[in-house]
């Protein structure tokens, strides 16, 4: 049973920093595709950045040069350290994943299994 289990949400300034991280147990292997999403109420689900089984990475333009994605294959761990937050960040942050990789990483149902969320608040 694969699960994924974010952590490292909270509330910051803006200008402030946090490094969300999300463990998962139950892959078969280590070629997994891994993403951040984040959704604010009543919005649908937006894809943060993801990376590739070949260490690939996307952004979403609006936190490319302050968010920064990163993956530790032996563990199966996926981070996202975020840079210079803004009040626009704050939302529910979801670890995704998915053994295929197939289908376009911004959209949600690309990615097979999500975890439960961690809340990120910026105040201005």
């Amino acid at each position: 049973q694969v699960q994924l289990v974010e952590s490292g949400g909270g509330s910051v300034q803006a200008g402030g920093s946090l490094r969300l991280s999300c463990t998962t147990s139950g892959f078969p292997y280590s070629r997994v595709c891994m993403a951040w999403f984040r959704q604010v109420p009543g919005k649908e689900r937006e894809g943060v950045a993801s990376v590739g089984t070949n260490g690939y990475t996307n952004y979403a333009t609006s936190v490319r040069g302050r968010f920064t994605i990163s993956k530790d294959n032996a563990n199966i761990s996926l981070y996202l350290q975020m840079d210079d937050l803004k009040p626009e960040d704050t939302a529910m942050y979801y670890c995704a994943a998915d053994l295929t990789c197939r289908g376009t990483w911004v959209e949600s149902r690309s990615w097979t299994y999500w975890g439960q969320g961690t809340q990120v608040t910026v105040s201005s």
